[in-house]
C-alpha cells in the first residue's frame, strides 16, 4: 500500500511530531506509515482522513487487484 501522508503533512506545515500529537499516536508510528513500513489500522486511517478532510483512498492507495477466474 502506498500513501500520501507525508505530502499532506508537509502541505499543512506539520512535523511528524505535530501530526502524531494531533492523531494521538507516536512520532515513530507516523514515520513508519510514511516510509511504508507499517500500514495504519482502520481507526488510524479514518482519523487521518478526517483530520485532512478527505477520503481514505485519497491518502492510502491500495494497488491490489482481484484475480480474474
Amino acid at each position: 500500500m502506498n500513501n500520501r501522508l507525508k505530502h499532506y503533512r508537509e502541505e499543512h506545515g506539520w512535523s511528524q511530531g505535530e501530526l502524531a500529537r494531533r492523531l494521538g499516536v507516536s512520532r515513530q508510528t507516523i514515520n513508519a506509515v510514511e516510509t511504508d513500513k507499517y500500514d495504519p489500522s482502520l481507526p488510524l486511517a479514518l482519523r487521518v482522513a478526517k483530520l485532512f478532510a478527505m477520503p481514505v483512498p485519497e491518502l492510502f492507495i491500495d494497488e491490489w487487484e482481484p484475480e480474474n477466474d
